[in-house]
C-alpha cells in the first residue's frame, strides 16, 4: 500500500484525529500512479526520431557523392527538389527551396534556359565527429569551375539524413 500524500488543513475533510478522508487518499494515490506512469512512458522515446550509430548504417560515401551531384542539378534547375526530400531535413529543404527560387529568377532575368551541368565528382573528405554523425566535403568539378559541397549526415531511424548542405 502506498503512503498517503499529506493534505493541507483547510482542504481536509477529516475527523478530529487529522486523518484524510478516504476520497482524498484515493485521489492522491491515483495522481501518484499517473505521475509514475508519465515518468515511465515518454512518447518521444518510442515514436520520435531515433538516433542510429554509424556502424548500423551503410557506407555514407555513395550517398554523399550522389547527394552532391543532385544538389548541383537542383540548383541548375534540371532536377526537382522534391526528389531530395527523403534524404534532407526540413530545414535543409527550405534552404534549398530559397536557393532554387533565386537561381530560377536569375536564369529568367538573363534569358538563359536550364541546362544539365556536366559534373564529375572529385575528392571526398569524410570525418565522424560523433558516433551517429558524418561530416563531409565533396569536390564537384565542371568545365567552368569547381565547387565544394559540405554535407552533415545524421543517422536517424536507421538511415542517413542530411541536416546541413552548403554549396561553396
Amino acid at each position: 500500500m502506498s503512503p498517503a500524500v499529506p493534505v493541507a488543513a483547510e482542504e481536509r475533510d477529516d475527523d478530529a484525529r487529522g486523518t484524510p478522508a478516504a476520497g482524498q487518499v484515493r485521489q492522491s494515490r491515483g495522481s501518484a500512479a499517473a505521475a509514475a506512469a508519465a515518468a515511465r512512458f515518454d512518447a518521444d522515446e518510442y515514436f520520435g526520431a531515433q538516433r542510429t550509430p554509424v556502424h548500423e548504417l551503410p557506407d555514407p560515401q555513395p550517398l554523399l557523392e550522389n547527394l552532391s551531384r543532385c544538389v548541383i542539378e537542383v540548383l541548375a534547375g534540371v532536377r526537382e527538389l522534391d526528389q531530395l526530400s527523403r534524404w534532407v531535413s526540413d530545414e535543409v529543404y527550405r534552404h534549398l527551396l530559397k536557393r532554387v527560387v533565386l537561381a530560377a529568377r536569375a536564369r529568367q532575368v538573363k534569358g538563359v534556359a536550364a541546362r544539365r551541368p556536366q559534373v564529375s565528382i572529385g575528392r571526398t573528405i569524410i570525418s565522424m565527429p560523433r558516433e551517429d554523425v558524418v561530416e563531409a566535403v565533396v569536390m564537384v568539378h565542371n568545365r567552368a569551375r569547381s565547387r565544394a559541397v559540405a554535407i552533415r549526415l545524421e543517422g536517424i531511424d536507421r538511415r542517413w539524413r542530411a541536416s546541413v548542405v552548403s554549396v561553396l
